[in-house]
């Protein structure tokens, strides 16, 4: 059955993929569950291809958005827009041309591009909306990391079923459908059109679900019957353990976001350019070696800027991946980043150059042995080395390191001896910033050496790592490439 399907991706999709593809293309309306990095993206951007549903609406988390244009982009032949205040009134017309096949938006945003009004006061129900007709052009809407949407009066919950109601294809993902009880599923199987399948809201929770101060009730009905029930129906998951033949051992993906400092940072690589350019031009030896630290000193105010900028959308990830169950290592430097990361996140432990040694053990002991303790900040050279931390198989970077070799150190915190599961490592990239200059860079010259850097400041001081840096970012800055961000990433498709 699998090498019957026929699909236009740019990628070969692994066999649980194509089963995935299958499956959705079999049911229409279904949950894709899967395990984080087993490319749930992939597979609804293949089921809603294969099937021609377009235009496509995306609903996803605002950390995700950027990513989601490009894995569309990447995957298929068809273009996708990222709905911003540029395109707040003519995104319709852009669809309707056919100069854009899909659309994506964070849930906050639901209400600006796509109500056109509420009836009645603060608290309303769906019958209460008014929708823009423009919803209508849709033909099928992806719902990602959909366990956001289970709160039925929430109201992106409401803006969510009335976006979908009507809908031929409608794709959830989420690693986590359930986050703690069955009426998690309640809100999601309406959002699908597929409730009434399980006897409607009344029934099902009068079969599954008990009083949640009543720990010992057991529901009237067994929750394997609603676990075969849901797989028979509308929802496919694997996980890691099952697929891992199928899988390499480490998955690298690159995930774009915007960042909030835009105009400031502008300005400084602006400078930062026009200032290479006099560098690139000088022909006096000793002249250019004295530019060469002024320029080093730039490079690292603005590779701090564009790290400052992604700390809002950091935030939103890690929410977003921590509500899944699983545990999350997170790798940066400046202070300000850990200290902005443990105020979001209270029960975080910390790794870093701040503290000391046998803090450092007890929140490694802590973040390896206590399953409520489900992030740790770690500084990339306090804990980039030396460290077993394979409670984890996920490891986020918000600051990029300057060296491949510095890269796969903090990697192999999670992707070491003792680690069960396959690897997903994500890098968090400032749209238009430095941070795709030196992802490139060190992604491209995989074979430079740790000992480059500078360990007292992490400057590259290297003569020949440094011209490569100073030409990659002009050569970005003049042609615009780093605006883009699109480039190919290594992570599971």
């Amino acid at each position: 059955m699998q090498k019957e399907l026929r699909h236009r991706l740019r990628v070969e999709p692994y066999p649980y993929q194509r089963e995935g593809i299958e499956y959705g293309l079999d049911k229409k309306r279904l949950i894709i569950g899967d395990e984080p990095g087993l490319g749930k993206t992939l597979q609804s951007i293949g089921i809603v291809d294969t099937a021609n549903a377009y235009p496509c609406l995306v609903i996803c988390p605002s950390s995700l958005k950027i990513n989601w244009q490009r894995e569309f982009e990447k995957f298929t032949d068809k273009s996708a827009l990222v709905l911003d205040n540029s395109v707040r009134t003519t995104w319709p017309y852009l669809l309707k041309m056919g100069m854009h096949h899909v659309a994506i938006v964070n849930y906050e945003s639901l209400r600006k591009y796509f109500v056109w009004d509420i009836k009645g006061g603060k608290s309303f129900r769906l019958k209460d909306v008014v929708f823009c007709p423009q919803i209508r052009m849709f033909r099928s809407v992806i719902i990602d990391e959909s366990h956001r949407v289970k709160d039925p009066s929430a109201q992106q919950t409401i803006f969510t079923k009335g976006i979908t109601t009507g809908k031929e294809w409608i794709i959830l993902l989420s690693g986590t459908p359930v986050v703690n009880r069955p009426e998690d599923l309640v809100a999601q199987l309406s959002i699908m059109g597929r409730l009434q399948e399980f006897g409607g809201r009344t029934k099902f929770m009068a079969d599954y679900c008990t009083d949640p101060k009543d720990k010992k009730a057991e529901p009237a009905v067994p929750l394997s019957v609603l676990s075969n029930q849901l797989y028979a129906n509308c929802m496919i998951r694997r996980e890691k353990a099952k697929v891992l033949p199928q899988l390499p051992d480490k998955t690298r993906v690159d995930l774009y976001v915007d960042i909030s400092n835009a105009p400031e940072y502008n300005l400084a690589a602006a400078d930062l350019a026009e200032y290479l350019r006099q560098y690139t031009e000088c022909t006096d030896w000793e002249i250019r070696r004295k530019m060469r630290m002024e320029a080093l000193v730039r490079f690292m105010t603005l590779r701090q800027l564009a790290t400052l900028g992604k700390v809002a959308q950091a935030v939103d990830f890690i929410r977003t991946f921590l509500d899944s169950g699983k545990k999350l290592i997170v790798f940066c430097s400046l202070h300000e980043v850990v200290d902005a990361l443990c105020k979001a996140f209270p029960r975080a432990v910390t790794v870093t150059g701040r503290d000391s040694a046998s803090s450092k053990q007890v929140a490694v002991d802590s973040f390896q042995n206590n399953p409520d303790v489900q992030l740790i900040v770690c500084s990339i050279k306090a804990a980039g080395v030396g460290l077993t931390l394979t409670a984890s198989s996920n490891v986020a970077f918000i600051e990029l390191p300057w060296t491949f070799a510095d890269c796969q150190q903090c990697e192999d915190r999670a992707h070491r001896i003792g680690q069960k599961d396959n690897v997903t490592c994500y890098y968090l990239l400032g749209r238009g910033t430095i941070d795709h200059t030196i992802y490139s860079l060190i992604h491209m010259k995989k074979s430079i050496a740790a000992e480059i850097m500078n360990s007292d400041d992490e400057i590259p001081t290297d003569e020949m790592y440094f011209d490569q840096l100073v030409a990659s970012f002009l050569n970005q800055a003049e042609h615009g490439n780093m605006q883009d961000g699109r480039e190919k990433d290594s992570g599971v498709p």
